[in-house]
């Protein structure tokens, strides 16, 4: 197990440093047409264990000043909810990524962490001067280890586990935001008491992973966003929402490999970008990745081909946002593109499902 992480943590080294994302080539839409479609051959055990994530969350902690490392609360099987922060002045605009609501998509975990520790080199020093991050990399700790209450005998997962969408009472924690605290599962109470109320926060990005079919204009999506489109919303709000969204659009579609589409979303309240938006007017992104790291429907879970470049876009998500916050450039950036960005649509009957 620790050879194939490995293997993988040096593959992907390569691609991630900040300055070089642009930089590496991939074949032209790698990741929406690439191999690697719905064969549900998944290895498992080169994700991190929710074991390894908080060992290293400690590493970069011990070497970063600029890094705190933050208990926010506790899962159904008492597993401590980590949030990394950066927070250089609390007048700063903040954005907060937030991964792994549901415990069966994970790249964009493997994503997070590697954006962690390149918040630690030299080339991050203006952007923390800035802006400040939270990033909180496993909501559902408990669905990330397949230590559920419930069978997981039908995923297809191959590895050392298996990971579920649910939290460990078999609850889907992208629908609880809009409970009063105090009726929410453990997991989605510390994100509303310990962060939403906690810290001014002004953008978030929901960082989720959809099925391996959808597509527009033909082509497989390697990814879909959406902003909050609850009624409630106040309008600059989602204003800002749009233009955040602008930032990540442009960010991925300049890269050759990355396809964009429009995710089609509900907007309840009980959705965490709509929640989050209507409840605390933050400006919300909801982005979804192509394929999961395991499901019991197939068409769903991706093999191993294409998680270094989903990885990669986690990564590129993440970085231009913060630039695009710290150098005030997403208060001008242009949202227009919203109106002609293709809906995607589902292939075989695939349907969403943030």
């Amino acid at each position: 197990m620790k050879v194939q992480k490995k293997v993988l943590s040096v593959t992907l080294s390569g691609l991630m440093a900040f300055g070089a994302l642009t930089a590496v080539s991939f074949p032209a839409h790698a990741v929406g047409n690439g191999p690697g479609t719905g064969n549900g051959s998944i290895q498992t055990s080169i994700l991190h264990t929710y074991v390894e994530m908080v060992d290293y969350l400690k590493t970069q902690e011990a070497k970063q000043p600029a890094m705190d490392l933050e208990v926010i609360g506790q899962t159904v099987k008492e597993r401590d909810i980590y949030m990394a922060k950066y927070i250089s002045n609390p007048e700063n605009p903040t954005i907060l990524f937030l991964t792994q609501q549901h415990g069966n998509e994970q790249l964009t975990t493997e994503g997070a962490l590697e954006f962690i520790k390149h918040l630690g080199t030299n080339k991050s020093k203006d952007i923390l001067n800035n802006v400040n991050i939270l990033v909180i990399p496993m909501l559902n700790a408990d669905g990330a280890m397949g230590d559920v209450n419930f069978s997981l005998e039908d995923y297809l997962a191959d590895g050392d586990r298996h990971l579920t969408r649910y939290n460990a009472n078999e609850v889907d924690l992208n629908r609880e935001h809009d409970k009063a605290t105090s009726d929410m599962e453990p997991e989605a109470r510390a994100l509303h008491e310990n962060v939403f109320s906690k810290y001014k926060i002004d953008y978030m990005i929901d960082l989720h992973h959809q099925g391996t079919l959808s597509e527009t204009e033909g082509e497989l999506v390697s990814g879909s966003m959406l902003y909050p489109t609850n009624p409630n919303v106040n309008p600059e709000v989602l204003e800002k929402s749009k233009r955040l969204g602008a930032v990540v659009f442009n960010a991925i579609q300049d890269t050759g490999w990355g396809h964009i589409g429009k995710y089609v979303g509900g907007s309840g309240e009980n959705i965490g970008r709509n929640g989050a938006a209507v409840r605390y007017d933050i400006s919300t992104l909801l982005f979804e990745m192509r394929g999961m790291s395991d499901h019991y429907r197939e068409d769903y879970a991706l093999g191993q081909k294409s998680n270094g470049y989903l990885i990669k876009q986690t990564i590129v998500t993440l970085e231009a946002t913060v630039r695009a916050i710290a150098d005030d450039s997403i208060e001008t950036v242009d949202a227009s593109f919203w109106d002609t960005l293709p809906e995607q649509k589902n292939r075989s009957g695939e349907e969403a499902d943030e």
